[in-house]
């Protein structure tokens, strides 16, 4: 009975894997592996899921795995990337390990968990085919044994077989009807495609027969003191103390210099100064937060101290005033430069940090678990990576720089188009706002020239398979927007990333050799005579082609850059 239900469980599996890779190859043979068709993809492996496993809804962790799944699938399909699909592949694992009885405990164990699970999804396929092999192979009722049933349909088989190729021999009509059957063609599998359908299979496969690894290391507890050579009461209190007294000093120089109070060292602009003090602050602030978490654990003798917990929540403070001044320093190394979407990264790195810490000094306070602390930095690291699969820094910073150009406000940085055109359809939009502006002839022509290629790449990859709903949305709001604009003739040419003209220098004229001083005789003349004479026949019969080097028209130039 078992091994008739694992049989049912397996066919049924294995339907929803073959349809899944069915799905895939009509959706990627034709439109090629990339675009909001992955996030469709991911929709039908979804629904192969739900389908297979409906205890996933029997537990409310298996429903919200499989909601966050779908929120995904939908930033797929927006603006497919990799942060996308491996927060889907998170949500999605963890849905089928739910659907299990896999428990809900803390965000360390659920890490090994996703990381085991990640390394045998490859090979999860061969070891369920040796599975069954072996349920199979064990004794059974012989009258549904295949090698009994072998040597009875051998001799019937094989004696047609000999039969039917001679009567095809013999006679034309059964020769014509073997001839009209044909195999498979198979010429359009291709080893990529092959490839394609295997980690369909290993990826849909995996999800389908999930599996939680059950050997972990557990949590650790992260309570009492913690044996380490020169840790004490005596020691802890010293390096607090200290501690404060630096932190103090950074401060006050950095609020003093960010003022503009103190005059910076020779040599040193503010951009220099605050590009230079960014992210070594941040360095320390983590520093900070694990020497907390070494030597001042809950119930430790160190944390029982009044004194200390004074001086460690003096500490945290001033490692927030340091975190602000880091963000400090990147907005201003913004105005002195430019936004980008590293930087916007960065900012979300150091509010992270900052709520980190502040959560380390609750846990002493509360004298929560490790297990508290794990999943409350795991929570808050999901809910940032998931805004950010969903928004788009890149605009968010085109936008920025386009609206704070000195072209447009009269002050601060000069824009760089070259930036633009790198962030791609990010830059479309804010491009055509700025493109709208009253702005001198020659950079709006550059403005013009960097949209236009920017707009006709995303067209080509559009009907190349890379579509995404992004896109589409920006693609008609482009068009929208520049109907109210009054576009400028481009002058032909080549143009380089900025939109500037490239001037290509002539070409070097050949020098002509210098007059003969003496005179030709007479057989010289008659040969430059002839010579002539024989160049002007030749020229009448030929001609000479000319080729354009350059073309006006906006399709030539994205070649051209391409």
């Amino acid at each position: 009975m078992r091994r008739l239900s694992l049989f049912k469980s397996f066919k049924w599996k294995l339907f929803l894997a073959s349809a899944a890779i069915i799905f895939a190859d009509n959706l990627f043979y034709k439109n090629g592996l990339s675009g909001g068709y992955i996030g469709i993809f991911a929709f039908g492996v979804l629904l192969c899921l739900v389908l297979c496993r409906r205890s996933i809804w029997q537990r409310w962790q298996g429903s919200v795995a499989a909601l966050c799944a779908l929120a995904f699938c939908g930033a797929l399909i927006l603006d497919p990337g990799p942060l996308a699909w491996l927060l889907f592949w998170v949500a999605i694992s963890m849905a089928a390990l739910f659907g299990t009885t896999t428990p809900y405990d803390d965000g360390w164990l659920w890490l090994q968990r996703m990381v085991l699970h990640g390394l045998r999804s490859p090979i999860a396929p061969f070891i369920d085919a040796r599975k069954f092999a072996r349920v199979w192979r064990k004794p059974r009722d012989r009258r549904f044994r295949l090698r009994a049933f072998v040597p009875i349909l051998a001799l019937p088989l094989g004696g047609s077989a000999i039969i039917l190729i001679l009567f095809a021999t013999a006679n034309p009509i059964i020769a014509d009807a073997l001839g009209m059957i044909r195999l498979p063609d198979l010429s359009a599998v291709t080893p990529a495609r092959l490839a394609l359908w295997l980690a369909i299979f290993a990826f849909s496969w995996s999800l389908l027969r999930a599996r939680a690894a059950r050997s972990l290391i557990p949590t650790f507890d992260g309570r009492g003191d913690l044996p380490l050579a020169g840790v004490s009461v005596a020691s802890v209190k010293l390096s607090l103390i200290l501690f404060n007294i630096l932190f103090a000093i950074e401060n006050m120089l950095d609020i003093a210099y960010l003022s503009r109070a103190l005059p910076l060292p020779r040599g040193m602009t503010i951009a220099a100064y605050v590009h230079r003090g960014a992210y070594p602050l941040i360095v320390t602030a983590l520093l900070a937060g694990l020497f907390v978490l070494v030597t001042l654990r809950p119930g430790s003798s160190t944390a029982a101290v009044p004194a200390i917990r004074r001086l460690v929540m003096l500490w945290i403070v001033q490692n927030m005033i340091l975190v602000a001044s880091s963000i400090q320093h990147t907005l201003d190394y913004v105005d002195a430069s430019m936004f980008t979407a590293l930087r916007i990264h960065a900012l979300a790195w150091m509010a992270l940090v900052a709520a980190g810490l502040l959560l380390i000094y609750w846990r002493m306070l509360r004298e929560k678990d490790a297990a508290w602390l794990i999943n409350m930095n795991m929570l808050l690291a999901a809910l940032t990576l998931s805004f950010f699969s969903f928004f788009d820094a890149g605009e968010a910073a085109a936008w920025w720089n386009v609206r704070h150009a000195r072209e447009v406000t009269g002050r601060g940085p000069a824009l760089d188009l070259c930036h633009l055109r790198q962030l791609g359809p990010s830059a479309l939009l804010p491009l055509i706002e700025l493109e709208g502006r009253p702005l001198t002839r020659p950079f709006k022509e550059r403005v013009q020239s960097v949209r236009s290629d920017i707009q006709e790449t995303m067209i080509y990859i559009d009907h190349q398979g890379g579509w995404t709903l992004r896109n589409e949305y920006r693609l008609d709001m482009a068009r929208k927007r520049l109907k109210t604009i009054k576009s400028i003739p481009l002058p032909a040419g080549e143009r380089d990333c900025h939109g500037i003209l490239v001037q290509h220098a002539p070409p070097a004229a050949e020098a002509t050799p210098a007059p003969a001083s003496t005179t030709p005789t007479l057989t010289q003349a008659k040969e430059q005579c002839s010579c002539v004479l024989c160049r002007a026949r030749s020229s009448s019969s030929m001609t000479i082609p000319i080729f354009d080097s350059f073309s006006s028209s906006p399709s030539a130039r994205l070649g051209s850059t391409r």
